[in-house]
């Protein structure tokens, strides 16, 4: 029914129909927010990747292959649009970034309610300390269901790199979540 009324939207948002992207905005804001939220440290930085995603969207309408899920090309848009902000401020703002590690504010994590919906901040922690592409991979798996393979495709990777990120991101987790209760501390590792 999801997928249904996302293609419903996105035809109609194909004809010019702003009201339509409204909708489609209200339907995917809080998905798209929580993902950019683990996949980008600033807050700034991030409504400026939210603008850029949903800016992607209206333009790339026509790349929509409504034989595959509509979640899974938005989460594409989404990993296309973090890489390519990371490529720009890298550039752009290197020394800056030099300055701003020295002075670095405690983590902006529990500001928006979409954020914390269902996700421990112990957990939330943990996963900001990732490498950037250990980020990736273990959001897009645990927190958007997609399997490896999935997450391959996604990311335009091989799945051996894939593999090799998303063990390598567990392990960090597990050391980085020493104290976690023996229940969850289960629940990572049954992964």
């Amino acid at each position: 029914m999801q997928s249904e009324y996302m293609y419903q939207l996105l035809t109609k948002m194909k004809d010019g129909d702003q009201q339509a992207f409204h909708a489609m905005y209200d339907a995917t804001y809080q998905d798209v927010y929580r993902t950019v939220s683990f996949l980008v440290d600033h807050p700034q930085d991030r409504e400026d990747v939210m603008n850029e995603i949903y800016m992607q969207m209206w333009t790339s309408l026509a790349n929509y292959d409504p034989n595959r899920p509509f979640h899974f090309w938005l989460h594409g848009l989404v990993i296309r649009q973090v890489q390519r902000f990371r490529v720009k401020s890298w550039r752009r703002f290197r020394i800056f970034e030099r300055i701003r590690a020295f002075s670095r504010e405690e983590s902006h994590w529990d500001q928006p309610a979409v954020l914390m919906d269902g996700t421990n901040q112990m957990i939330s922690q943990a996963i900001q300390k990732l490498t950037d592409k250990q980020r990736a991979v273990i959001v897009l798996r645990f927190y958007h269901d997609y399997t490896l393979e999935e997450i391959a495709a996604l990311l335009d990777i091989p799945l051996g790199t894939v593999k090799s990120r998303y063990h390598a991101g567990l392990q960090a987790l597990r050391k980085n979540i020493w104290n976690l209760p023996p229940e969850r501390m289960e629940k990572i590792n049954d992964y």
